[in-house]
């Protein structure tokens, strides 16, 4: 096993506050992936890989379509994707993934997070050394299917790491190859279950239960923004 299995393992997932919260994030997405590559999930990969993720929340059809919708609508004309870095207090390093219509607002509110919680906001691109961009499919498990040969099948999408959680089979791979990685897959019968981008850290920080509850009330409060869609740390 590897660190994407490592940081599965540590990491404290969490579910998002209530289904409002859920959808919100969701659309979100949806939106940005439509007003970057179009409406049409055939011919739009990443969209067509949200929608998989609505449905498996049980998001109802017609908040997917106003999504869709709403990337093409004047108002959403200054949507766009933001990435803050900084440190949590005891250098926990923090990536955080937003989609916003009022960049101040969100630059505002997550400054006032890290102050309000003795942490520092830093500048774009500072954590680069430290999270490595990942794409990350759960597939249902096939009948018979054998993980080596799995692996060995994928190689060349960039597949580096590949394990079984439950039952379903999560693959890990470049995030630049996650088009041709998705095509391969359901052109081969998988059943997708779940598509995400993650950031894989390579250097974990191991902290005191006091320290994580410290750090913790930061991710907390940052996780409870709206305009937030990803939170990455290195804390384990």
């Amino acid at each position: 096993m590897g660190r994407a299995f490592e940081f599965r393992k540590e990491r404290k997932f969490k579910r998002w506050g209530n289904m409002s919260k859920v959808f919100t994030r969701l659309g979100r997405e949806i939106t940005m992936a439509a007003k970057t590559g179009g409406s049409d999930p055939n011919t739009n990969s990443k969209l067509r890989l949200l929608i998989h993720n609505a449905r498996a929340e049980n998001m109802p059809k017609d908040n997917v379509e106003r999504a869709i919708k709403r990337a093409f609508e004047k108002d959403t004309s200054e949507y766009k994707e933001v990435i803050f870095e900084g440190y949590a207090p005891h250098g926990v390093a923090i990536v955080i993934e937003a989609a916003t219509d009022n960049n101040q607002r969100t630059v505002a509110n997550i400054r006032s997070y890290f102050n309000k919680y003795n942490g520092t906001l830093g500048t774009q691109g500072m954590l680069d050394f430290i999270f490595e961009r990942k794409c990350r499919f759960t597939i249902a498990k096939k009948t018979g299917i054998d993980l080596e040969e799995l692996e060995l099948e994928l190689i060349d999408y960039d597949a580096d790491e590949i394990f079984e959680e439950d039952d379903t089979i999560l693959i890990y791979a470049n995030f630049q190859s996650f088009g041709p990685l998705q095509k391969h897959l359901e052109e081969n019968g998988f059943e997708i279950k779940d598509f995400k981008f993650e950031r894989i850290p390579n250097d974990m920080k191991t902290l005191s239960d006091d320290q994580k509850a410290e750090v913790e009330k930061l991710l907390d409060r940052i996780e409870e923004d709206d305009d937030v869609t990803g939170v990455f740390h290195n804390m384990m």
